[in-house]
């Protein structure tokens, strides 16, 4: 087992914990993981970082960054159903750091709720903001935000989260959002070091409903002494059992 060396959950009236949007997304998935990542001190299995996505991210960024700072919009919002720019503020590369990002102290609970953004644009006719994300990905199959699929329904929890702390932190923000999704073609002949990309324009209507719920029941799930029940789709479970199960064959 990996423990990690800080950020361990242990009740104490009047300390706070940060509690990242992942988090909230691994205690969706998993009760009993989330619990044994946060209060157990055993580092989940997680996922790898994927350096092309990090790069076509960074990419996106400096390309919409040109358009915020002549205040313009980009090719992309062109079909859009509001008249959308890049928000300039001056908070925005905090908003956009991993290590930092925008965050809102839930007093109820004393968690504190972080989430670093993609991007976020304004609409110049009612001054809402647009929470926006990008993702990449590389498939034959026509690229669908509502095929259902879990990554995809993780993707629009974050959109969610982070329409969530924005408002909490007292900015105007729609519940329209906007994910900026590009597929790499596997179509060219030649390589040539150069990978041509289909970025794809999807409007998402988000809800903040959810997450104070989700919240509080979280900061039930870290106060009790038991283990909570495993995720029905949790794969690290599913692989533990079956692992115990076969010692118990005594092979």
């Amino acid at each position: 087992m990996a423990f990690r060396q800080n950020n361990i959950y242990k009740y104490e009236k009047g300390k706070t914990f940060k509690l990242s949007r992942s988090g909230i997304d691994s205690f969706i998935k998993c009760k009993r993981c989330f619990y044994l990542n946060k209060v157990g001190n055993i580092k989940d299995i997680g996922m790898p970082g994927f350096s092309l996505n990090i790069a076509h991210d960074e990419l996106m960024k400096k390309e919409l960054d040109i358009y915020r700072k002549k205040g313009e919009s980009h090719p992309y919002t062109e079909n859009l159903s509001r008249n959308l720019i890049p928000f300039e503020h001056e908070d925005l590369e905090v908003w956009r750091n991993n290590r930092k990002g925008i965050h809102f102290h839930h007093k109820e609970t004393d968690l504190i709720i972080t989430g670093s953004v993609d991007d976020v644009w304004e609409d110049i006719d009612t001054n809402e903001l647009i929470i926006v994300e990008y993702k990449a990905t590389s498939t034959k199959d026509k690229v669908d935000l509502n095929d259902g699929s879990e990554f995809k329904e993780q993707y629009k929890r974050q959109i969610d989260i982070y329409q969530w702390l924005f408002k909490m932190n007292g900015f105007d923000v729609s519940n329209d959002s906007v994910f900026l999704y590009s597929n790499g073609l596997k179509t060219s002949r030649k390589f040539r070091d150069v990978i041509k990309f289909e970025t794809y324009v999807f409007e998402y209507k988000g809800s903040t409903d959810w997450e104070k719920p989700k919240i509080l029941e979280i900061k039930k799930i870290l106060d009790q002494e038991t283990l909570p029940e495993s995720g029905e789709k949790c794969k690290t479970c599913s692989y533990v059992l079956s692992v115990n199960s076969f010692q118990n064959t005594g092979v």
